[in-house]
């Protein structure tokens, strides 16, 4: 885990995101960097977790910024390779709550401008401490940076509106549910094994033929999935019509530690990714709240028509959040360039595979 003292140094990370930037202005240039879409052709989905514009993050991408404002490009640079690259990518971003001038509600838009400059194409945002003011301000952030969101809603219009995403040749629904959502369920969508089950048969039927769920469930803090993840995810992989099974895969946040990857019923569960963008405030010991992954699945089209897309290739990559820095790093990345990450790098894969998934083919990517 990097500390709050310099564990990775910040020439390390300037360099790591000075290559990031390069690549991602290739992509940038280039059409979005995404291969055009042909017949019958697979795609790939990469999901990052939380991206919170903390006090701490804030203030850094103030101080990023050239003449004022804010500038999160930087800061989520690291990550960039990997996001651009996907035909599709995904975070979390919970509602930005706090009374107009508090520094995460001043940084709203800039982040919601540097998820789409990184290549974020939709932003669950599903969270048991929404309000009203928060939800709106947040989802209009993302619709100026162009980023799709799920979860939350402005409108009764757009609560029964389904998120449908272009991936390749597939169009994916973006699904996001909340596990407490006490005296919110109009404006968050709750977590509800029936209910999302029913969202997903509503999003096959609206075109989707890939459905990805995001739900912001778990115990803070806890690297192993609690009783509810474990139960709640059997429900949901279990759901099937016609023999097809509802949901393809499940993407997990709200323990703000890595979580496991499991393969269950046939569908790919991630407990939790942890935060992408770190709380610097959280203090020190034992806390990981700056680990977390990306998840890269690969999925390839159906064998027929009607039939499910099947994930080809499952992956994760260990991310660190540098506190002192304020840079989203690439783990494997950073290690290649020298940085002391190994132990990292390890513990995010012992939790990453504690529950099987290596003998169900995950791998850790590069």
């Amino acid at each position: 885990m990097i500390g709050r003292r310099h564990q990775v140094a910040l020439a390390l990370t300037a360099v790591l995101a000075a290559v990031a930037a390069c690549q991602h202005q290739d992509r940038a240039g280039s059409g979005h960097g995404r291969p055009a879409p042909g017949a019958g052709k697979g795609f790939t989905l990469v999901a990052a977790g939380g991206v919170q514009p903390y006090a701490s993050a804030a203030d850094r991408a103030g101080f990023d910024a050239s003449g004022g404002g804010h500038d999160f490009r930087p800061m989520l640079a690291g990550a960039g390779p990997a996001v651009s690259g996907a035909d599709l990518a995904l975070c979390h971003l919970e509602p930005v709550q706090g009374a107009d001038g508090d520094p995460a509600v001043a940084a709203l838009p800039a982040l919601a401008q540097g998820l789409a400059a990184t290549g974020y194409d939709s932003c669950s945002t599903a969270s048991p401490q929404a309000d009203g003011a928060g939800i709106t301000r947040t989802l209009n952030a993302l619709d100026q940076a162009g980023v799709r969101h799920a979860g939350t809603s402005r409108t009764d219009t757009e609560a029964r509106t389904v998120t449908l995403l272009r991936a390749g040749t597939a169009k994916v629904a973006h699904l996001s549910y909340a596990y407490d959502t006490t005296g919110q369920s109009a404006a968050v969508d709750p977590a509800d094994a029936g209910r999302i089950a029913a969202a997903a048969r509503a999003a096959r039927k609206a075109g989707a033929d890939v459905v990805v769920l995001s739900l912001n469930w778990g115990s803070a803090g806890q690297d192993a999935p609690d009783a509810g993840q474990v139960t709640l995810a059997k429900q949901l992989t279990a759901a099937k019509t016609g023999g097809r099974p509802d949901i393809d895969l499940v993407l997990g946040d709200h323990a703000h530690v890595p979580q496991p990857y499991e393969k269950v019923n046939g569908t790919w569960v991630v407990y939790g990714m942890g935060d992408q963008i770190a709380d610097g405030g959280a203090g020190t010991g034992e806390w990981r709240g700056n680990e977390s992954t990306l998840a890269r699945f690969t999925f390839a089209p159906p064998a027929r028509p009607g039939a499910r897309w099947e994930v080809s290739r499952a992956e994760f990559l260990p991310q660190v959040y540098d506190l002192d820095a304020g840079r989203a790093i690439d783990v494997n990345r950073a290690i290649a360039a020298g940085a002391d990450l190994a132990a990292t790098r390890d513990r995010v894969r012992n939790t990453v595979l504690s529950r099987g998934a290596a003998k169900a083919g995950l791998t850790m990517g590069q």
